[in-house]
């Protein structure tokens, strides 16, 4: 693993100052009650590491420029979305809101770790993107191609995602009701699956590669947080909670996760 030797120490460095930026996201959280920061911090610090090792790897110089845009992009424009429209003159997102009552008196402490967690994250979510970069293998290759295609689908299909839904709720007509336009006509949760095949694009762009199979980590754990953690459990029983049946009759006619053509 000789290769891997620098962006080794490189990573410890890395996790060293996201643990500090999230430490004074915490403190800004622990002032305006908004711990939405905490994702915002995530997804804005992941787009500018994927620059940064761009910059300070070694590595073929296209390659490093590639999958240091795919990052930038993936991250920045993630962060855009939940500042726009998650936190910019909102309160805080209904799911934080209910992690601090069941907190109590411990809710900063649990915070501290969350964000301190999310640190951590950056650092295991960005070893796909150092693998990729210090790559010896010829740049450009058909699975590289092809991870790449892939990866513009999803980026484009999450964006489109969040855009229905973001243009469906913002329609006084459809308070309380169910998107069940565009995309999520056939998934109920399509920006997640979008989300998760950005990360499955990396695995792809990887074979062959040494030391590929870390790139495994991206989509084995995001995909399990979306499935079982924090993402879907979350937001169907919140949707249960509000809309009832129509929304079970949702479930019943819609796919949970990949998009496939609705039920009669």
């Amino acid at each position: 693993m000789s290769f891997l030797t620098p962006p080794i120490d490189i990573l410890a460095f890395v996790w060293l100052n996201a643990a500090i930026f999230m430490l004074v996201l915490w403190f800004y959280q622990r002032f305006h009650q908004n711990a939405v920061v905490a994702d915002l911090g995530f997804c804005v610090m992941f787009g500018v590491l994927s620059v940064v090792y761009a910059a300070v790897l070694e590595g073929e110089p296209s390659r490093k420029a590639l999958v240091g845009t795919m990052g930038a992009v993936y991250g920045l424009r993630l962060a855009w979305h939940i500042g726009a429209h998650r936190m910019y003159g909102r309160s805080e997102d209904a799911r934080y809101q209910e992690l601090r009552r069941k907190m109590g008196p411990w809710a900063q402490f649990g915070f501290f770790v969350y964000f301190q967690g999310q640190a951590l994250a950056l650092v295991i979510f960005s070893i796909p993107v150092v693998v990729l970069m210090v790559s010896p293998s010829p740049p450009f290759g058909v699975w590289e191609i092809v991870g790449v295609l892939i990866w513009l689908v999803a980026i484009i299909g999450e964006a489109v995602a969040d855009f229905q839904l973001r243009a469906f709720r913002d329609n006084p007509e459809n308070k309380g009701k169910t998107c069940r336009h565009g995309l999520w006509r056939y998934s109920r949760h399509p920006n997640y699956f979008f989300e998760g095949l950005v990360w499955c694009s990396y695995v792809i762009m990887a074979i062959g590669v040494p030391y590929g199979g870390l790139t495994l980590l991206g989509p084995a754990l995001m995909i399990t947080a979306l499935l079982k953690v924090s993402g879907i459990p979350y937001a169907e029983a919140q949707a249960l909670s509000t809309r009832g049946d129509e929304y079970r009759e949702y479930q019943r006619t819609t796919s949970l996760f990949v998009p496939w053509f609705p039920k009669k």
